[in-house]
């Protein structure tokens, strides 16, 4: 497979913040695939209620999980009527400054049938593997899957 590209421009605004955009974009979300992002507000003049860099770490990570587990769940026929991931980075100050060190990640899924809960579990496992933007980066990815079945209770 050749190389992909993915161009992402951004302009600063005022303050801390500025507006990134995409020209490949065009999404509801914001005019033209643009989103405003700030210093997030545990930083000085940082500002809270906008998407920050960590933020935007930490939706990369869990985007990827999420579009790597639909992959992964279609080529192995898993169904499951739901899919959802929270997820949380940990950003620390490290002898080489502030890192993000780890992101943990809590996929939930419902499965349609409890004879497919190994399957599921395995198709995580293969998620949490081939995700390519968790192997791109050096933090420390903890995945903490969460299975149920329709009109079943939770476990893990």
């Amino acid at each position: 497979m050749d190389a992909h590209y993915y161009n992402v421009n951004i302009n600063w605004s005022q303050d801390r913040k500025g507006m990134m955009c995409s020209p490949e974009l065009n999404s509801s979300v914001g005019e033209n695939g643009c989103i405003e992002v700030a210093t997030p507000p545990e930083f000085p003049k940082g500002v809270p209620g906008i998407w920050s860099p960590e933020h935007l770490f930490t939706a990369s990570v869990v985007s990827c999980i999420m579009t790597t587990f639909l992959s992964i769940a279609e080529n192995s026929k898993l169904e499951f009527s739901q899919f959802g991931c929270n997820a949380k980075g940990k950003l620390e100050k490290t002898e080489n400054g502030f890192e993000m060190t780890e992101v943990s990640i809590e996929p939930r899924v419902t499965l349609l049938h409890e004879k497919d809960r190994d399957r599921a579990l395995r198709v995580l496992e293969k998620t949490e593997k081939h995700c390519l933007i968790s192997n791109s980066i050096k933090s420390k990815v903890i995945m903490n899957p969460v299975l149920s079945v329709k009109d079943q209770k939770e476990t893990a």
